[in-house]
């Protein structure tokens, strides 16, 4: 498969307000590409957006869109195709996570997540499928996670939309490959974001020490700034591999699991607490 390149191609992200997907955007936008932006949180993409023109990007547009609220998208595909005239990168970067175990979880939290993990994952591929076929060279981005290759115990519902997510997008790049359409899963390790700062609070107190010791093992493990997590994406897009591990944690949990999927986790545990 011919490798993407990226200078006047239109290039749709989820998650563009923050963290990884900001850092595609700014990255994307040095390589003049077009940008279609997308979060819940407009005055982050405005952010985003004026810091990418800066940057060189060929056209920005910004859309602020909930992708919680259960919608198809297909409107936010029909505005991309009348403007751009149709996408030729997808990256579904938009994510959240839970705390608590799942029997502190309540359902309308778990809901939450998997809507926005998982189904507006799937519900935004569906929308923009036919122009990324109608693209030569078109690609897909999901990003699933560490927690799509190792299950540990408190993200339940966070590991069971990333190894969905893993799923669905292997299976798509085998349906897609033979029309030309690349397809990469991504497993990030601790990428610096404000992903567990912002983590939804289900079942424990906020002000608690099971919530403090979880935020200090995220200030301890979220160590890898976006900007090289989006530098790796971009390299694996550029590519066309099927698959990025981020992180020496994740490469080794990953390896891990393959060597002992039975026994991971109580070898990942002693590993922890020795380290923290």
């Amino acid at each position: 498969m011919q490798r993407f390149s990226f200078a006047g191609r239109t290039c749709v992200i989820t998650g563009a307000a923050s963290g990884i997907g900001a850092a595609l955007a700014l990255d994307l936008a040095r390589r003049r590409s077009v940008l279609a932006l997308v979060d819940r949180d407009g005055e982050g993409l405005e952010r985003v957006a004026r810091m990418a023109r800066e940057s060189g990007a060929a056209e920005v547009t910004p859309y602020t869109c909930d992708l919680s609220d259960g919608g198809d998208r297909r409107d936010l595909a029909a505005q991309v195709l009348d403007r751009h005239g149709g996408a030729d990168l997808l990256i579904n970067n938009a994510g959240v996570t839970l705390t608590g175990t799942f029997e502190q979880n309540s359902m309308a939290d778990v809901d939450w997540l998997l809507e926005i993990n998982l189904h507006a994952v799937i519900r935004t591929t569906k929308a923009f499928l036919p122009q990324l076929l109608e693209r030569p060279g078109a690609h897909v981005v999901n990003i699933s996670s560490l927690f799509g290759l190792i299950a540990p115990p408190g993200q339940v519902a966070y590991a069971t939309s990333k190894y969905a997510v893993r799923g669905f997008t292997e299976a798509l790049r085998h349906e897609l490959a033979p029309r030309g359409v690349g397809v990469t899963v991504v497993h990030p390790g601790g990428i610096r974001t404000n992903i567990a700062a912002s983590a939804r609070v289900s079942g424990i107190d906020p002000g608690g020490e099971q919530a403090a010791q979880a935020r200090r093992f995220a200030e301890a493990a979220l160590t890898m700034p976006p900007e090289e997590a989006a530098r790796q994406i971009v390299a694996a897009v550029q590519a066309r591999r099927p698959r990025l591990v981020i992180t020496p944690a994740a490469r080794a949990g990953d390896w891990l699991a393959r060597i002992t999927p039975t026994r991971y986790w109580a070898i990942s545990e002693f590993v922890t607490r020795r380290r923290f």
